[in-house]
């Protein structure tokens, strides 16, 4: 298409994406309380809810044959989210609080996912066992938000999450009417993905810009939006132990559902230099992330300021090659 075709659709596409997904995590928070799921596992439906355009961008990507903006999404969406989600949310926030109990449940279980990732797109192990891995770290970890013990270390971790995860609001029970809703808003966030795909490639192709710095920059950060305004929203509420939940949750969906189980079915391609450099990079800035919130028993404006510079100095090194 033109470019002066390929700008509108990119900007349609796009609003129509992000308006879905405010119905999609509606609807996903209603049918949470129709099910009555736990606390923890309600987190885990939010995360999922704000991840759409995510996923749904990457496995539109990866079924055009475009896996370098496929995997460029997930990966920098998730460099983005440790940036925004919690570099950002340190800044607004002043503080993001969270209790070491919580920080290494959700740390350890991001750590794991990230390098299982790394691992994949890099071709060290293939599709297969990579998602057997995957679902041998996130499974238990699901299990233990849903039906969290009665003591020890996993009670407390979990119990911290859930009272940050509290809102003392309950949405009202999801109906037929609700479930079409969530249907219809699930399929325009597919059409919106697949609409930004094309206009982005096409825009890319005619500006000269790579697949790469397409996925891996532009549409990671469009579609990150919703996580980050619920990220910082939730921080300068005071709920840390959630904001960082949402963080780690949120790149570990988009590890399994965006480029996991796709590669099961399609192929991902080799790892170029640049996408080398990001999944290191990524596992690298997970890492540190990690250790600044154990030491300070959260993140300040010092750890989210140096996080956000992580993030700027990984675009720079993207947006030049």
């Amino acid at each position: 298409m033109s470019t002066g075709l390929a700008i509108p659709v990119f900007c349609a596409s796009l609003a129509v994406t992000l308006a879905a997904t405010v119905v999609f995590a509606r609807e996903l928070d209603r049918l949470s309380e129709r099910l009555g799921v736990s606390e923890g596992l309600h987190g885990i439906l939010t995360a999922l809810g704000a991840d759409a355009p995510e996923i749904a961008t990457a496995v539109a990507a990866l079924l055009s044959s475009r896996s370098k903006i496929g995997v460029g999404v997930v990966i920098g969406s998730n460099v983005f989210n440790l940036a925004a989600l919690l570099g950002l949310s340190a800044l607004v926030a002043g503080h993001v609080r969270i209790h070491r109990h919580g920080l290494v449940l959700n740390g350890a279980v991001g750590l794991a996912v990230t390098g299982l990732a790394v691992a994949l797109v890099l071709g060290t192990i293939g599709a297969v066992a990579a998602t057997v891995l995957l679902l041998a770290v996130f499974l238990p970890y699901v299990f233990v938000l849903a039906r969290p013990p009665r003591s020890g270390f996993l009670a407390a971790a979990v119990r911290e999450e859930v009272e940050d995860i509290r809102t003392g609001e309950h949405a009202p029970k999801a109906s037929r009417v609700d479930g079409l809703a969530l249907a219809a808003a699930l399929a325009l966030i597919v059409a919106g993905s697949v609409g930004m795909v094309h206009a982005a490639e096409d825009l890319g192709r005619r500006w000269g810009v790579s697949d790469v710095i397409v996925g891996t920059l532009v549409l990671a950060a469009v579609t990150s939006l919703p996580n980050l305004l619920t990220a910082v929203r939730l921080a300068v509420r005071g709920r840390g132990a959630a904001t960082v939940s949402e963080a780690f949750n949120s790149n570990s969906l988009n590890v399994l559902a965006g480029v996991a189980v796709p590669a099961l079915f399609l192929a991902l391609g080799s790892a170029s230099g640049l996408v080398t450099f990001s999944v290191w990079w990524l596992l690298g800035m997970t890492a540190v992330a990690v250790v600044f919130a154990y030491a300070g028993h959260g993140l300040r404006r010092a750890e989210g300021a140096v996080i956000v510079a992580l993030y700027v100095a990984f675009a720079a090194v993207i947006a030049s090659r």
